[in-house]
């Protein structure tokens, strides 16, 4: 982002408090409106990673795709022709999951995620000349708008359901957005040029027009994870307290206050003592498994990777796979947990297997192991896509 902000200070006046606008960024090598021109085109695009809207109205998918022609069983590829006609009469395009098929942006994505710790997703929205294409509303993640093309007048408000949750939309309060957009002052009213960023934390009401000419800004949100979810994972725990899986009474009536209170009374005692008695060990791993997945770690080429499998040898240079989540537990066997699966190793390999996730690059005839163990080891971390082969040109 622009600007001359220290991170440490937009941590603690701004991050989920406070909207904030910036200059003096440059976002050409993230993405440009030939990248727009080339997904629409010729990267073959499905639904849902393009949507279409007209005065805060979403256009049924059916208005811009069409089959893909022989070869390409499929009946909804994006048609480039469509999209022409609809963003020529005043429809705003929204490229989604960005993150996902744009190469910049998705280096871009897997470096924010690991550095930030929150899941990113990122879209990107081209406006026609003096159009609006969604009206205020508010998100349920925090927002960085990078201007790319083209102006763009922001409005932001302050929130009317402070720190929304995922399943709090803002349709939920569409009135009192509706009013609060109408008569209250805007903390920012202002316009976004390239090379802008605008911060808006969840919860802020926001709305846009492009001006002149066409506007595109990237959209990258943060899926904030929030205290809330310590919450839901300790109640999930409370599973495994076997008087709060006894049935309730044979006839009791769940509505009736009366009948509720002497039930409730007992569970909240057995909830609060089994939320006592968890730790933090306790916890984490069922938060790895619900948190690590929210973001995939940096692209691998299988057949490069295959190829660099079968000419290992102890001059090669490896290092972790950028964006993987992991968590290395000293033990016998020692453990190495990711997101979806838990790698055992032999208690012997732990000094090998700290340095190989160290985060630097590491020569598999240095690892502290005999030269077969090191070869072992390298390629079985390789083979679960846990390692990458650094080329001679990224060694440093």
């Amino acid at each position: 982002m622009g600007g001359e902000l220290d991170l440490d200070e937009f941590g603690r006046s701004y991050w989920g408090a406070r909207a904030l606008l910036s200059h003096g960024g440059d976002y050409g090598d993230l993405f440009s409106l030939q990248a727009v021109d080339e997904l629409l085109s010729r990267r073959g695009l499905r639904t849902p990673f393009l949507r279409i809207a007209k005065n805060g109205t979403v256009v049924g998918d059916s208005q811009f795709t069409g089959a893909a022609g022989v070869g390409a069983e499929i009946g909804d590829q994006v048609r480039d022709d469509k999209v022409a006609a609809l963003f020529a009469s005043g429809h705003t395009v929204v490229l989604q999951a960005l993150h996902r098929t744009w190469p910049a942006l998705v280096d871009f994505a897997t470096q924010l995620s690991s550095d930030a710790r929150h899941p990113v997703q990122i879209n990107a929205y081209i406006t026609p000349a003096e159009s609006q294409g969604f009206s205020a509303h508010y998100d349920v993640h925090d927002v960085f708008v990078l201007q790319v093309a083209g102006e763009k007048h922001w409005t932001v408000h302050e929130p009317v359901h402070v720190d929304p949750l995922r399943n709090q939309p803002w349709t939920d309060h569409s009135q009192a957005v509706a009013a609060a957009a109408r008569d209250r002052a805007p903390v920012i009213d202002d316009v976004l040029r390239p090379g802008d960023a605008l911060y808006v934390p969840r919860g802020f009401l926001h709305s846009a027009k492009a001006l002149g000419g066409v506007s595109a800004h990237l959209t990258i949100g943060l899926h904030t994870m929030t205290r809330y979810l310590l919450v839901q994972e300790l109640a999930a725990l409370a599973a495994d307290e076997p008087a709060l899986r006894a049935a309730l009474p044979l006839g009791f009536d769940p509505g009736d206050p009366s009948q509720l209170a002497g039930v409730l009374e007992e569970v909240t005692a057995l909830l609060t003592k089994r939320i006592e008695q968890t730790t933090p060990e306790d916890l984490a791993p069922r938060l790895r498994r619900r948190t690590w997945s929210g973001n995939r770690p940096a692209p691998l080429p299988p057949l490069a990777h295959a190829a660099a499998i079968a000419a290992l040898e102890p001059g090669t240079a490896v290092r972790l796979r950028a964006g993987l989540r992991f968590h290395l537990a000293d033990g016998d066997p020692v453990r190495l947990q990711l997101a979806d699966r838990t790698i055992s190793l032999p208690k012997a390999t732990y000094p090998a297997v700290a340095a190989l996730c160290s985060g630097t690059d590491v020569k598999v005839g240095d690892l502290p192991l005999d030269e077969p163990d090191q070869l072992v080891l390298v390629r079985r971390l390789l083979t679960e896509a846990v390692l990458v082969v650094q080329s001679p040109r990224e060694d440093s």
